[in-house]
């Protein structure tokens, strides 16, 4: 880290009036060069694919999938056309932190970090089952595929995949399921749900590589339906105009993630 590094994130009132937010969108964080944080729910996509796609992506915007950047035409209280970079991507099921930029070469600068494997992001998962160890360190080699048109991700490829996960708390209740912590060491498509889907630990709420029956009767008793996977937070230090700047978001964790079954559940 340089000596000259400093804590960029900052003030972020104005900016949930200034922006297109989503549905249920907000600002964490943001910094004086341009970088954000937004919370996203659950449900909602990183950006549109197509033009129906608007109303229920991260912001209501147009987005150009060649410069992975969203834009907008100004309004009363903002007249200057804006743009928004996106630097990272979360699955349409899954909640919590992601960044965006609103400085071009800002966006260039994370977007090197992330690329560089320099960016750390800390995620909360409600599984099925419970870990063998309080703390495990995992290595997959997995491939990832397109299957009608979709990403599908399966163990016997040659992308390396690392992960942390360290056992929060087991719960007692209608259902074996635990709440753990992953710190990803790669960023493979949907490398953390396979990761622990592979190890009999699979997400509560996964319908592509989850347990399918526990997960209807997990909706029968809760009724919640999401999936159970959750960016809670995202660090990284990234260099700009000569200077190292360090930028941290955090997002609440959801209540049920630690009540899955009501209050007084956790064992």
């Amino acid at each position: 880290m340089s000596r000259h590094s400093e804590s960029a994130a900052g003030e972020t009132s104005g900016l949930d009036d200034s922006l297109p937010l989503g549905r249920g969108v907000r600002v964490l964080a943001a910094d004086p060069n341009g970088l954000l944080a937004l919370e996203k729910p659950a449900q909602l996509l990183s950006h549109p694919n197509t033009a129906r796609d608007h109303g229920k992506s991260l912001l209501r915007a147009l987005y150009d999938l060649d410069a992975e950047c969203y834009q907008w035409e100004g309004g009363a209280d903002s007249p200057a056309p804006g743009r928004l970079w996106l630097l990272n991507r979360l699955d349409s099921a899954t909640s919590g932190v992601i960044l965006g930029a609103v400085d071009p070469a800002v966006a260039a600068a994370v977007r090197r970090e992330f690329a560089a494997g320099r960016v750390k992001k800390t995620y909360l998962a409600l599984v099925f089952g419970t870990p063998r160890r309080p703390r495990e360190s995992w290595t997959d080699s997995l491939a990832v595929e397109r299957r009608n048109g979709k990403l599908r991700t399966r163990d016997g490829g040659n992308r390396r995949a690392t992960a942390e996960a360290i056992l929060e708390k087991r719960f007692s209740g209608p259902q074996d399921v635990s709440l753990i912590t992953l710190v990803p060491g790669t960023g493979r498509t949907h490398q953390l749900r396979v990761q622990c889907a592979r190890r009999g630990l699979p997400i509560v709420g996964d319908k592509t590589y989850g347990r399918f029956r526990a997960n209807r009767e997990f909706v029968r008793i809760t009724g919640d339906k999401r999936l159970f996977l959750h960016c809670a937070a995202t660090s990284l230090a990234y260099t700009h105009n000569g200077r190292t700047f360090r930028f941290e978001a955090r997002a609440a964790v959801p209540d049920v993630f630690d009540h899955p079954f009501g209050k007084g559940d956790a064992g």
